[in-house]
């Protein structure tokens, strides 16, 4: 990963294909009234042009799979990290019988291009898409229609799988530049949006991973894992918490977060930040809040636990070592 890649992620635009992403579509007059039993958000309150992004759980409450739902007025369609796909289709094939459902694939039929960065709007021609993630609309760029789907770095094209190379030339053409899977990661990362299959799987409530917000309604009726997920709100305390880590120096994917003489967590993804140095996003025990020095692997590196997404005035662990901060501030977790 390149300094000028994420600066045009970060600061002017640069485009990634995504379209290995799972992608789905459900049609007929039960489509929306199904879907609503089936996953975590509110599927009633979309109109054509909005959209929501939403877990699909087991009974008890832990995430097969997290996905985007867009409401086109003709069709819901779906997509989501390639991981959770079967997952979504199994779940679709076998509760949707006896409902008015049609269930399409659209992986190999649709292209996905990720547009990052504050001037993905210019490049694609301000086609007025409203501000709202997963705010939609269809647009032409070059001769190429594409549904243009706000995100919370950029803009999403989807496009006829056939046209997305012709799509990425004219991207490239308006001024956007290419970009690795490893500069977006660490976009991601900084902005602290977790990713299934990385930072989360089938042993995570969503509200562990602060998804809460984004991805669940307590208003609406029941959907499968509803009763785990709502009494946790309610009534308890996660036992843990995406959290991100400030490291010291680099590690690997999957080391131990040690706490005192407790393991609190282990790496879940990793990046080397231009803004922010060594960074990585983590489930951490609560027994680490905020602020607490951790050591990271089996040749330990020293890492400071911090809120999302990440901030300029997060302290490092350099700083812990040497700005003499408050015993109060630095928590090793030492009793």
């Amino acid at each position: 990963m390149g300094t000028d890649e994420h600066v045009a992620a970060t600061g002017v635009s640069a485009w990634l294909d995504r379209s290995e992403r799972g992608k789905l579509a459900l049609t007929g007059g039960d489509a929306k009234e199904f879907l609503q039993g089936q996953i975590s958000n509110d599927l009633l309150a979309l109109t054509s042009g909005t959209g929501c992004y939403a877990a699909l759980l087991t009974p008890k409450g832990k995430m097969l799979g997290d996905l985007r739902i867009l409401d086109t007025g003709a069709e819901l369609l779906l997509d989501t990290e390639r991981v959770a796909l079967q997952e979504l289709f199994n779940m679709i094939r076998r509760f949707s019988l006896g409902h008015d459902v049609a269930l399409h694939k659209r992986t190999l039929e649709r292209g996905l291009i990720s547009l990052l960065g504050p001037g993905s709007e210019r490049v694609i021609g301000d086609p007025g898409l409203p501000a709202a993630e997963h705010a939609h609309l269809v647009a032409d760029i070059d001769g190429i229609q594409v549904r243009a789907v706000r995100t919370d770095a950029g803009i999403d094209l989807i496009c006829e799988s056939q046209r997305t190379a012709e799509l990425t030339r004219a991207l490239t053409a308006r001024g956007a530049e290419p970009i690795s899977e490893a500069t977006a990661e660490c976009v991601r990362i900084e902005r602290g949006r977790p990713r299934y299959g990385i930072d989360l799987d089938d042993s995570v409530i969503p509200q562990e991973a602060g998804l809460n917000e984004r991805a669940v309604s307590f208003q609406k009726g029941c959907y499968v894992g509803q009763e785990t997920v709502a009494r946790l709100f309610y009534r308890g305390k996660p036992n843990r918490q995406l959290r991100g880590l400030r490291l010291e120096g680099p590690a690997a994917v999957g080391a131990q977060i040690v706490f005192g003489d407790r393991v609190v967590g282990r790496l879940s993804s990793v990046a080397t930040s231009p803004r922010f140095g060594e960074i990585g996003l983590a489930l951490v025990r609560r027994e680490a809040p905020l602020g607490s020095a951790v050591l990271v692997g089996d040749e330990p590196v020293m890492a400071v636990v911090v809120g999302l997404p990440f901030a300029a005035d997060d302290l490092g662990p350099d700083q812990l070592a040497t700005d003499g901060l408050a015993p109060e501030r630095l928590d090793t977790g030492d009793r």
